[in-house]
């Protein structure tokens, strides 16, 4: 397949199915994510991840879970076809720093390293700009949501609310969250009220309103 018949394909079962996790799936194992341009959806499967947080395993099983779970939610979102493939992506720049020493797994700096490669791969599939920088954004900042709560120095209000929608991140973030394997209801509804915390959080530093999320899906 040509790679703009995969993108158009990834797209419609991005937007259209309730769990495009399977037809990803497929399709990486018939080795349509092979083709120069969106190669890096490939070697997300043999990046490991840390037990601890990613008890689902690799980057690959984490980012079909944030798929499934961006399709509930997409509809709340301001751009549903932005969210889903924000949530394809978001990940992808762990690719170039996971790191393994003595047993410890970290990938600090994905979300901006992913941001750049994010937009290299995007310029290579669309020519729509818009629509490539709002995905860029969401996967800039899509760590805002934990860097905010723990008050980390990467924590940047201004920047992530001036370059995407909070709202937008704070969605993103909650199946970002939901996807690592089997959780509780109850440690569900304890995700969502945190990340309720941090849209008031930074609705309180822009001056901005932001909608809550009410429930879950």
């Amino acid at each position: 397949m040509e790679i703009l018949e995969v993108v158009n394909e990834i797209e419609k079962h991005l937007l259209e199915d309730k769990k495009p996790s399977i037809y990803l799936n497929e399709a990486k194992n018939k080795g349509f994510f092979k083709i120069q341009g969106i190669e890096v959806l490939n070697e997300l499967e043999n990046i490991p991840q840390s037990p601890k947080h990613h008890p689902e395993g690799n980057v690959w099983n984490h980012t079909l879970l944030v798929v499934d779970e961006a399709a509930k939610y997409k509809d709340l979102s301001s751009d549903a076809r932005v969210f889903m493939w924000a949530a394809l992506i978001h990940d992808i720049g762990k690719e170039k720093t996971t790191m393994n020493k003595e047993g410890r797994i970290t990938a600090y700096d994905h979300d901006r390293v992913g941001a750049e490669m994010a937009r290299r791969m995007l310029r290579k599939i669309s020519e729509d700009i818009v629509f490539n920088e709002k995905v860029v954004n969401l996967v800039r900042y899509h760590m805002q949501y934990l860097y905010v709560s723990k008050r980390l120095p990467f924590s940047d209000i201004k920047a992530m609310s001036e370059n995407s929608n909070p709202e937008d991140i704070a969605l993103l973030s909650l199946c970002d969250r939901f996807g690592r394997g089997k959780l509780s209801k109850s440690q569900k509804e304890d995700m969502l009220s945190d990340i309720n915390k941090f849209l008031k959080q930074v609705s309180s530093t822009s001056g901005e309103e932001y909608k809550l999320i009410e429930d879950l899906k």
